[in-house]
């Protein structure tokens, strides 16, 4: 799926046109980044609520994740910066269009290309490490919580590709670059061009007829000189 090319880096030339949400909430980019916001909050919301429980025994909190603290961190923490970043790019994906320099949209777009490809990579380990990690757990008492670690994990899933898609479509914007920007205005337009008016014809070269070759002047003879010249007599 391509991006936009009407201006530079796949974005709609800056104006002043109105903003229309409607447009806006429609773009493939928008709705991937709110899956990310979506299944950010899911990830980081089930493990924050019920990933931890108090231990009698150990007399402390516990992660549900093997009793390992590591596991529900790793998930809360890419969690909470992913729902941030979603929504730093959401702002910056309605700013895009208003950006007049295109040096401004190519830092943007290596910056979405760079943090969306890591935080992908992100989810693919945090979804390995969530996984093994809950394989060899205990299920908790009357499996209280259950249900929440395994929605972190499902989304964790999920996050991957949705992720990947906005690595996709930043990878797709930088491919187009600013050539879209920089294209003549002239081009496929002769007329246009600086120096592309034809030139006139030659002063007398379009008026001299259809006759072809002309005798030149003085010339009933065809260039032999006169017949009547006789030799002087001495």
């Amino acid at each position: 799926m391509m991006m936009d090319s009407g201006g530079a880096f796949g974005g709609a030339k800056a104006s002043t046109a109105p903003f229309d949400p409607v447009l806006f909430a429609k773009k493939p980019v928008v709705i991937l980044r709110a899956l990310c916001l979506l299944f950010a909050i899911i990830v980081f919301g089930c493990i924050s609520s019920e990933g931890w429980r108090y231990d009698r025994d150990k007399k402390r909190e516990t992660c549900l994740f093997n009793d390992n603290a590591g596991a529900c961190n790793y998930g809360v923490g890419i969690g909470v910066i992913a729902f941030l970043a979603s929504i730093a790019f959401l702002a910056g994906e309605y700013l895009f269009e208003q950006m007049s320099s295109v040096k401004t949209r190519k830092h943007y777009v290596l910056a979405d290309l760079g943090f969306s490809g890591f935080w992908a990579f992100l989810y693919f380990v945090g979804f390995c490490f969530l996984a093994n990690t809950w394989q060899n757990s205990i299920d908790p008492p009357a499996n209280v919580g259950v249900s929440n670690v395994k929605a972190s994990i499902i989304f964790s899933f999920f996050s991957i590709f949705t992720w990947g898609g906005c690595a996709f479509f930043a990878f797709q914007r930088f491919r187009q670059g600013s050539d879209s920007a920089f294209a003549p205005a002239y081009e496929g337009d002769n007329g246009a061009m600086p120096g592309s008016t034809a030139y006139a014809s030659f002063p007398g070269g379009a008026d001299m007829g259809t006759g072809g070759y002309q005798s030149p002047p003085f010339g009933g003879t065809g260039g032999k000189g006169p017949t009547d010249y006789s030799t002087p007599n001495y």
